[in-house]
């Protein structure tokens, strides 16, 4: 039986780029998972998409999952995006080279085990999960801010 596993992730850039972070929780069969990290010169995109896979970096087998975001530049990219960059060598519809490319390419490595379906939610609408991950995010981008 394939484990369904839930990531909950959001990203900060405190200047976008500036010091960054990203929170992501993982949720299977009722246990939850808390993370956090960050990037002293990033942008939000780039953090948005490290805490997704760095979530999916801890999976130890395929899975099915699903990926809650309140980014719709992650979870379009995820549901819609890839695989027309892939078929057209990375370039986007208007034949400009993707940005993130090398975080993209992270992502396709970790998530080829797995099922994923990516769902968009409103940020700052009183979702548990994603208000938890924004403030790990915010937290830890704020801890890099103090460090410059």
């Amino acid at each position: 039986m394939v484990k369904k596993v839930t990531i909950y992730s959001d990203g900060s850039s405190l200047g976008n780029p500036g010091p960054g972070g990203w929170g992501t929780i993982l949720e299977y069969n009722g246990h939850k998972k808390e993370l956090s990290g960050g990037k002293q010169n990033t942008t939000n995109n780039q953090m948005e998409l490290i805490g997704v896979i760095e979530g999916l970096k801890l999976l130890k087998e395929p899975c099915h999952v699903e990926i809650i975001s309140d980014s719709k530049y992650v979870v379009q990219a995820i549901n819609e995006w890839i695989k027309g960059w892939i078929k057209n060598n990375w370039k986007t519809a208007s034949k400009k080279p993707v940005k993130n490319y090398e975080l993209w390419q992270e992502y396709l490595e970790v998530s080829k085990p797995h099922t994923i379906k990516a769902t968009w939610v409103k940020g700052h609408n009183g979702h548990e999960y994603n208000e938890r991950c924004d403030t790990l995010a915010r937290d830890y981008a704020t801890k890099l801010k103090g460090v410059v």
